[in-house]
């Protein structure tokens, strides 16, 4: 499957956050976007959820366009949003139980948990507010990984979060994106995380000082 993006733009009143933005992405590939704050990371992956929509240019997954299949699209499409938004005083298992219900699809408890300890997620039975910053974000990503989406967006998923934890999750999505063979997007203001997670990257808004970073790193720039 491969993920087509072409011309797109995007605006917020007189702010134009996105512009002429063209690339693609395939299965098995991480692509990390970067840029400073306001770039339009963040919008490009609400436009990618379906949850906004660009104001121009052309956006396929697969065989379905965006703008008119959005039902279709969302079966195809994770996405992690930078808030954490889980039931806190509802136990992990509650939580995947609660949200698989929701699904596109139906998964099993044995199912649930082993998606979970692929992640490292270990605390099955405990009160999600007794987690630390990490585990959640784990959860937050087991939750969308439910429906077994072939493209994940992930908006800094691994912000505020200890090392180990930092880790863990990246050795996670190295795993996914191979063995299962899924496309991810991933926003951080974390350079070295982009070197190490990323096949490419897409560096929003024109700026040198990214761009100088990226290129002193020898990663591949797919769009600027």
């Amino acid at each position: 499957m491969q993920l087509e993006i072409n011309n797109v733009s995007k605006s917020f009143g007189k702010k134009k956050v996105l512009e002429n933005l063209s690339f693609e992405v395939n299965s098995g590939e991480i692509i990390g976007l970067v840029g400073e704050n306001g770039a339009g990371k963040s919008s490009l992956l609400h436009i990618l959820a379906t949850i906004s929509k660009a104001d121009s240019g052309n956006i396929r997954l697969g065989k379905w366009a965006y703008g008119k299949n959005r039902k279709q699209l969302r079966r195809l499409v994770g996405f992690v949003p930078q808030d954490i938004a889980l039931w806190e005083d509802m136990s992990v298992e509650e939580n995947m139980l609660f949200f698989e219900k929701l699904s596109w699809i139906n998964r099993s408890k044995v199912e649930l948990k082993q998606l979970c300890e692929d992640m490292e997620l270990l605390k099955w039975k405990e009160p999600v507010h007794t987690l630390s910053g990490g585990m959640k974000r784990k959860l937050n990503m087991a939750i969308s990984l439910i429906h077994n989406p072939d493209l994940l967006l992930l908006d800094e998923p691994t912000v505020g979060i200890d090392l180990r934890s930092k880790k863990e999750i990246a050795g996670y999505l190295k795993r996914t994106a191979k063995v299962d063979n899924k496309m991810i997007m991933y926003t951080s203001h974390d350079m070295d995380e982009i070197q190490s997670i990323c096949d490419a990257v897409v560096c929003i808004g024109n700026d040198p000082f990214y761009e100088n970073l990226l290129r002193e790193a020898n990663m591949k720039i797919i769009s600027i």
